[in-house]
């Protein structure tokens, strides 16, 4: 199956207008072609959760009706509404974490609920803010949620906390509170990492966007732009941000810049990071500054979100418009008018589901279409509880995937003989056993050791020949050189002797003729 990505999107008819029914649909990120629409829900900003099919379960999404409490529940399977759900009270927004095993929805008084989504359990209830939740994140590990409210608060909650047993008659009391914002919240993205290593962006009224790191608590950078900022989308990598107003302006946030280096050359640096102290001024850049990091749409703006490869900017609008932007160069690329109408009051990329209806790959099984549900089963949700139960609680009934029997499984230990495990277990961990044993049963390593054994006696014994071969050569000319010396030197002195002979000679002459 080929790994193809897709936009997702959630519309609804616009506050000032009672039009259409909305739908959550996909589309070809390449060709704006609509893949599938499942109809009959009118969800509003931040109340519309994906869970995407992955490790042979199928993924599903929730979608919180705005004029009662009802929760839409939409499997990839089926084009219709798989299941309602009947909430305690109207929920303003909703979060699945990325591990689709836990729930959370805010309320208009402040309220967030925390289910269970395989058991429908309710774990907690509690009044986290004095108005209005206006988002919730989870942290890409789960580990924290993270609300922000009217109250122009931002409070970050550990869900272990949340789910602990002896807890439950205690008001949960946050991790940490981020309440340096004046009005209220909007909008709030989480970075890379687990928490609480991990950095999170929050969007406000004010004009402000802030970065925080939850590790130390504290504000890391402030950036103030000219209007109010509505949504956030954050690279995946973290080196830039968007900012869009509703207005229909969009900024681009570089997190790092290039300056001039000491030695001639380029070096690259993180902006900002001083503090509470540390506001960056959008709108002191100069005019070209701002031309490159600025997309003006011409409609307001509801969503906005970037591709899975960071190469464009998806931007929903009021208008029922998504435009696709090339990011290095901001140019607009593509515009799905679909949805004319209607408000995307939702915008996200995901790949195509395996098992998204009408569009089933053959390669996941060998087997007529019909057969898809018992290949890639949807993951169970059950009816969320409307009060906490401590009974049910404690029982803890959860639905689980059990293997797909189809398959055929081979446990690596069984697939071992006895003989096979025991002779590796002991070349790992007794290499002198199995090398007697190898020696004893004529293993074709011992064979082989063998042979190179002969060889390595061989090459000596023909070293030693011809170290002996070699030594005579040297004695020999040792001897030879020796001898000639010593000859030279007994001829040298013998004529020396007969010199002396014959001078005396001619001296003793000489005397007697005087």
């Amino acid at each position: 199956m080929h790994l193809q990505e897709t936009i997702f999107c959630a519309t609804a008819p616009p506050s000032s207008s009672s039009g259409p029914l909305g739908a959550i649909s996909l589309h070809d990120i390449q060709t704006g072609a609509s893949l599938a629409s499942f109809k009959q829900t009118n969800a509003g900003s931040h109340c519309t959760a994906v869970f995407q099919s992955k490790n042979t379960q199928g993924g599903f999404m929730l979608s919180v009706q705005p004029d009662k409490s009802i929760l839409n529940v939409y499997t990839f399977q089926k084009d219709q509404i798989s299941l309602k759900i009947v909430l305690p009270e109207k929920l303003c927004c909703i979060v699945v974490d990325r591990l689709g095993e836990f729930c959370a929805g805010g309320t208009a008084q402040g309220r967030i609920y925390l289910w269970e989504i395989s058991s429908g359990i309710l774990y907690n209830s509690w009044d986290a803010h004095y108005r209005q939740v206006n988002v919730l994140r989870f942290t890409n590990d789960g580990a924290a949620l993270i609300s922000g409210s009217d109250d122009s608060g931002v409070s970050v909650w550990s869900v272990s906390r949340l789910l602990d047993n002896d807890l439950q008659n205690e008001l949960p009391i946050p991790y940490c509170t981020l309440s340096d914002h004046t009005l209220p919240v909007t909008d709030i993205q989480c970075g890379i990492g687990i928490f609480p290593a991990c950095r999170v962006l929050t969007s406000s009224v004010d004009h402000s966007v802030k970065l925080w790191d939850l590790a130390s608590q504290s504000l890391l950078t402030t950036f103030q732009f000219p209007k109010p900022i509505s949504f956030l989308a954050w690279d995946v990598t973290e080196r830039m941000f968007f900012a869009a107003s509703a207005d229909g302006s969009i900024h681009q946030m570089n997190l790092f810049r290039q300056r001039d280096s000491k030695f001639g050359g380029q070096a690259i640096e993180a902006i900002g990071g001083a503090g509470v102290t540390d506001i960056i001024r959008v709108d002191d850049d100069s005019r070209e500054a701002k031309k490159k990091r600025l997309i003006s749409v011409g409609y307001p703006i509801s969503s906005i979100a970037i591709s899975l490869t960071s190469a464009l900017l998806l931007v929903g609008t009021t208008e029922g418009l998504i435009h696709s932007y090339d990011i290095p160069s901001h140019q607009l690329l593509r515009t799905i008018s679909t949805h004319k109408g209607l408000s995307i009051t939702t915008i996200a990329t995901m790949l195509k589901p395996p098992d998204l209806i009408g569009h089933i790959s053959l390669e996941l099984r060998v087997g007529a279409v019909s057969d898809l549900k018992d290949t890639i089963p949807p993951k169970p949700i059950m009816p969320f509880q409307r009060m906490r139960d401590p009974k049910t609680r404690d029982a803890h009934d959860v639905s689980m995937l059990l293997p797909n029997q189809n398959k055929t499984y081979h446990d690596e230990a069984t697939a071992y003989t006895t003989e096979e495990f025991l002779r590796d277990h002991a070349f790992f961990v007794q290499p002198s056993l199995v090398k007697s044993t190898a020696s004893s049963r004529g293993s074709p390593d011992a064979i082989m050791l063998k042979s190179q054994v002969s060889e390595l006696e061989s090459e000596v014994e023909s070293l030693r020949g011809q170290l002996v071969k070699a030594k005579g050569v040297n004695d020999t000319m040792w001897d030879t050189v020796v001898q000639r010396l010593v000859v030279q030197d007994k001829d040298k002195e013998a004529a020396g002797k007969d010199g002396e002979d014959e001078e005396g000679q001619r001296r003793r002459k000489r005397g007697r003729g005087n």
